[in-house]
């Protein structure tokens, strides 16, 4: 018996149905799987404009195959807008409130599957977790990424106005040219065209099992992408046959699947927080030193900006996600008996696919390097860790030594930054950022892009108990946990301490005694939270520590 079935049939039913038939249902409809098309469409993002054209097409998929779509929505907050305010403490948050809601919705109208439709950041990772929780047959189906943008014979994405932003106010250009950036490089709808978080995350939800192949690279304003979303409609009512759920698909050995994928293309540092989140509610704990051995024996194979010049539509001609995991699995670097939501196992997805541009997916034998493009660090800074994306590191940064330069907010340090008062050799500290002392743990897209566009992204550190973008680059470490709040060691650092970075060598440290740390910390009061009602002082009071996921105890 499916979960509809228990609310709607026989006598006990014939509230419900009334309800139904209030809405226009004849019986025939009432009879079949309910299935839950959960929408985050709306006119604030980009990235999720048309995924209406994306829940038509799912439900015609579902109506095709026998069930009965109902369609219901999902908040999404645009990191782009939220950025370098205090609206940037809420993308990470409303995290949490997607999972919430959708579980709420599912649980309470007993629907017997899902197709999930998420486009950017938060709200792909927020879906996962409501599968995992409920654990009902679910499909994923993205709203899919933007073309890049062309302006002078040059490609341009969100990170290139960023980093405009930074060269002007170093004096570089006229405020005409910059619009000119900033209207050029978003040229259309679907998720930024860089391998920022909403595509990593994109990405990932196909290596892992839950959305079907070229998810993650198929442009959001292709016809592709609406067979892809009629097809997942179709592939959840085949699901709900053979009895497949999110937890049979999203096992320990998926999870390394899609890490395995994260560091042969070096996706967002973010990855690092919204996987554990994920596992976490599909009862798997994923540790952040599984990334780092993973990423020890995995070659990094794509470069997609920020790391490099090129895009999402260049991966997907070349042969996208599938073309990669073929790779390596050469090297037996993918688990192939993986259950997909295909109704075929991982290896049966990609045992075809083929490489079809070499510069865009590189072969096993010529990898950029033999390691993958993000790195886990730890030391007397970072003892529960810390998380860098190497692949974006200028290599003369990649071993920095140099005095702290202590922030305690976002916008103190990139005051600074602007005000010229940071010095080459410096590493530039920013903290209360983390998901309890932001609270939020809000993106430093605005700093790291400011130094890119000064030219400093070869002299200049950035460490942070916050997060970064999926756009930033350079020697930018996030997620440093403990973070200041809870009291971590990033908290009793002084302007002039030196700061040792070795991301090769996995350590980040500060050159304390621990006398002095003692005494320090004997001293200690952490500051008061910056924001003490509403719904983020009930999280900053919940939530966990980064190297956990940053999810609700």
């Amino acid at each position: 018996m499916n979960n509809s079935d228990r609310i709607k049939l026989g006598p006990s039913g014939a509230a419900v149905r009334s309800l139904f038939y209030g809405m226009g249902m004849v019986k025939d409809e009432m009879e079949r799987p309910l299935i839950g098309i959960v929408n985050s469409q709306n006119e604030v993002i980009p990235g999720h404009l048309l995924l209406d054209r994306i829940a038509e097409a799912a439900k015609k998929g579902v109506l095709m195959a026998g069930g009965t779509p109902l369609e219901f929505p999902s908040i999404g907050i645009c990191d782009g807008i939220a950025m370098g305010h205090e609206g940037m403490r809420f993308p990470l948050a409303s995290r949490e409130l997607i999972c919430d809601s959708i579980e709420a919705m599912a649980v309470a109208h007993q629907f017997d599957g899902l197709v999930l439709i998420p486009n950017c950041d938060k709200i792909v990772p927020g879906m996962l977790m409501a599968a995992a929780r409920l654990n009902i047959p679910s499909v994923v189906v993205s709203g899919g990424p933007m073309r890049a943008g062309f302006l002078d014979g040059g490609v341009l994405d969100f990170n290139s106005v960023m980093e405009r932003i930074g060269a002007y106010k170093d004096g570089g250009g006229d405020e005409g040219a910059l619009e000119r950036v900033a209207e050029n490089a978003c040229p259309g709808c679907g998720s930024c065209s860089g391998l920022f978080t909403a595509n990593s995350m994109n990405c990932l939800t196909e290596a892992l099992g839950m959305g079907l192949p070229y998810n993650g690279t198929a442009l959001c304003d292709s016809g592709e992408r609406v067979r892809l979303a009629k097809m997942a409609g179709v592939m959840v009512m085949e699901l709900l046959r053979r009895g497949v759920r999110p937890r049979d698909v999203m096992t320990m050995k998926a999870f390394e699947n899609a890490i395995a994928v994260d560091m042969a293309m070096a996706g967002s540092t973010n990855t690092v927080l919204h996987l554990p989140a994920v596992a976490h509610e599909a009862g798997i704990k994923l540790e952040l030193d599984i990334f780092d051995r993973l990423s020890e024996n995995t070659p990094y194979l794509v470069k997609i900006s920020p790391s490099g010049s090129h895009h999402m539509e260049d991966l997907h001609r070349a042969g996208g996600i599938p073309a990669l995991m073929g790779e390596l699995a050469r090297r037996g670097l993918i688990n192939e008996d993986c259950v997909t939501v295909t109704g075929k196992t991982a290896g049966e997805n990609v045992k075809d696919a083929r490489i079809l541009d070499e510069t865009v997916i590189r072969r096993l034998e010529a990898p950029y390097r033999d390691r993958g493009g993000l790195a886990i660090l730890r030391g007397n800074l970072a003892p529960d860790g810390a998380v860098v994306k190497e692949s974006a590191v200028a290599e003369e940064m990649l071993r920095h030594s140099g005095p702290a330069v202590v922030f305690n907010s976002e916008e103190e340090a990139s005051a600074a930054i602007w005000g010229k008062r940071i010095k080459k050799g410096d590493v530039i500290v920013i903290r209360y950022e983390g998901p309890k002392g932001g609270p939020g743990m809000r993106e430093m897209l605005s700093p790291t892009s400011s130094i890119a566009g000064m030219g400093m992204d070869k002299d200049v550190a950035l460490l942070t108990d916050g997060r970064f973008s999926g756009a930033s680059r350079g020697a930018s470490i996030g997620h440093i946990s403990p973070e200041a709040m809870a009291g971590g060691l990033i908290g009793l650092l002084r302007d002039g301490d030196m700061v040792r970075i070795d991301i090769p060598g996995r350590s980040l440290s500060v050159d304390l005694t621990e006398d002095e740390i003692a005494r320090r910390r004997a001293e200690f009061v952490p500051l008061e939270p910056k924001v003490s009602s509403g719904y983020l002082a009930r999280y900053a009071r919940l939530v966990t520590s980064a190297n956990t996921g940053a999810v609700l105890d």
